[in-house]
């Protein structure tokens, strides 16, 4: 677009329109024990019908099993019915995938399951087809589908009340009949198969590895959101009473410490799926077979289905026999992928980050210019997304909304207002006052980050960097190209500007970015 052209533009019609996407898995948990432990094998088989997943009495995460070398002490038997073998005994039919292994990146952990396809399969071909009886949504957790809708309409998410429904079960040890899908939840520490734990997992110190970066912050009130929900847990107990009577245990506040609680909700964050075209008490569940077995990827386009009385897989490309099976994650930037599963997608096309643009309260025409803001679909407060390999068109975006606030002169204010389309006089001062703004922004939140972009390239060409550490810094990094990209396209536009020396204009109420 030429500079003339940008000079005729304020405000345009077009709204930004933002989307966000959730969800992970069930990790170790160290419960407090019963008041009533003689009560605990009271729990029968007569349950199982509504029953969702269950292990041993052991801890999800850190389990006694995984804390050492040779610390892989399982039974024969134990080891002899895995997951997939379980599943086939209990109504999976005849399928197309196999479960493998790899090792983990910390060798006291056991190595973590994939599936992998058992044969040649090409577009098209149903890999596998997992029955209702072996899904786990909230309707068969709660076994009322007008409850489920109440509880996770008020205070509380789908994933609370799994994680809470998967803690009480994991209680029950191999008295459940989920057992070996929780144990295999138990192995795979929320992590996938792809890279590490999600940062709510972190320690203060791994978390500094995102400095700089928004998803730190993002951690943060995920984690106080996660401690929201801990603290309305007790009215599922009370609203689900046909439930949880019949557990033998206290409420959850008192049966589960916030700590253990908030692995078990980030676990099955990691591992939910959410599926279209069903009640809003079947959207999200737990398909065994399904991730973190099934690996995320930002540009799979193969999903989890809903269909008669099944979920089943389709595949959207030809796999090889032992290939690794993946499926779509969803439309979500690297920072969610992080927070939820774990891992960064270097070639994620949905990659974003966001830039807020706010007019100054305290302009003496923030009315007007509000009421042009909204009249061209935007906020008085706008989020704009900044769209990796569309940074451009980003900053393009951006420009009209950042020009109405340096608007002053109460005549060209009035000459907005009665203007017909978004066209305002925009003198090459006050465009070179509006593009040094935006270019200081840029610099400022690049300056934020502890590292340059080429420190982070030789960070992850050590072999040897901690695995954690080694995810950060492929999200920083890709953040910094992101915005790199908008600081040149800002400062390509000043170069254009006609009189290099114009000094910019003074805007006493500039808008604010943040």
């Amino acid at each position: 677009m030429e500079v003339s052209s940008l000079h005729n533009r304020c405000i345009w019609s077009s709204p930004v329109r933002s989307s966000s996407l959730h969800r992970p898995l069930l990790v170790s948990l160290s419960v407090r024990k019963s008041k009533s432990p003689g009560l605990v094998t009271s729990f029968r088989s007569t349950r199982r019908g509504n029953l969702c997943s269950a292990s041993s009495s052991e801890t999800l995460i850190g389990s006694r099993k995984e804390d050492g070398k040779h610390s892989q002490v399982v039974s024969k038997k134990e080891e002899e019915e895995d997951l997939k073998s379980w599943m086939h005994k209990n109504g999976l039919p005849p399928c197309k995938v196999v479960l493998k292994e790899k090792p983990s990146h910390n060798e006291k952990h056991r190595p973590i399951h994939y599936v992998a396809a058992s044969e040649d399969l090409q577009v098209g071909d149903v890999a596998f087809s997992v029955p209702d009886s072996l899904v786990v949504t909230l309707k068969r957790v709660l076994g009322n589908e007008t409850i489920a809708e109440l509880l996770t309409t008020n205070k509380l998410s789908e994933l609370a009340c799994l994680a809470l429904y998967l803690m009480y079960e994991k209680k029950q040890g191999k008295n459940s009949f989920w057992y070996p899908y929780i144990r295999e939840l138990d192995r795979q520490r929320g992590r996938g198969q792809l890279a590490v734990e999600s940062p709510l997992l972190w320690s203060e110190a791994e978390l500094a590895y995102l400095t700089g970066s928004p998803t730190k912050a993002e951690v943060h009130e995920r984690a106080e959101g996660i401690k929201r929900e801990y603290n309305e847990l007790d009215t599922v107990w009370f609203m689900a009473g046909s439930l949880f009577q019949q557990y033998p245990y206290d409420s959850p506040t008192e049966a589960f410490p916030f700590e253990i609680f908030k692995q078990a909700f980030v676990a099955v964050q990691s591992c939910v799926v959410h599926l279209q075209k069903v009640s809003l008490a079947q959207r999200f569940a737990l398909v065994p077979l399904g991730p973190p077995l099934l690996a995320y990827r930002s540009n799979c386009k193969a999903m989890l289905t809903a269909t008669n009385g099944a979920v089943q897989l389709v595949v959207d490309r030809p796999y090889k026999a032992g290939e690794s099976i993946g499926v779509w994650c969803g439309p979500q930037p690297n920072s969610k992928l992080l927070i939820n599963y774990g891992f960064v997608d270097e070639d994620n096309s949905y990659d974003r980050l966001v830039v807020e643009a706010s007019l100054n309260t305290e302009d003496p025409q923030y009315q007007d210019k509000r009421m042009v803001a909204q009249r061209n679909g935007k906020l008085s407060v706008q989020a704009f997304q900044v769209n990796v390999g569309k940074e451009k068109e980003t900053v393009f975006d951006m420009l009209p909304y950042l020009r109405l606030g340096y608007v002053s002169d109460p005549s060209e204010m009035q000459s907005v207002i009665s203007s017909q389309g978004p066209i305002c006089p925009v003198s090459p001062c006050m465009e070179r006052a509006v593009l040094d703004q935006l270019a200081d922004y840029f610099r400022t939140r690049l300056a934020g980050y502890p590292t340059t972009l080429s420190e982070d390239e030789s960070l992850l060409a050590d072999a040897n960097l901690n695995p954690k550490k080694r995810v950060a810094t492929q999200l920083i990094r890709l953040e910094k190209k992101m915005l790199h990209a908008c600081l040149k396209v800002a400062v390509d536009l000043i170069n254009q500007l006609p009189d290099h020396t114009v000094s910019p204009c003074p805007a006493p109420y500039a808008p604010l970015l943040k």
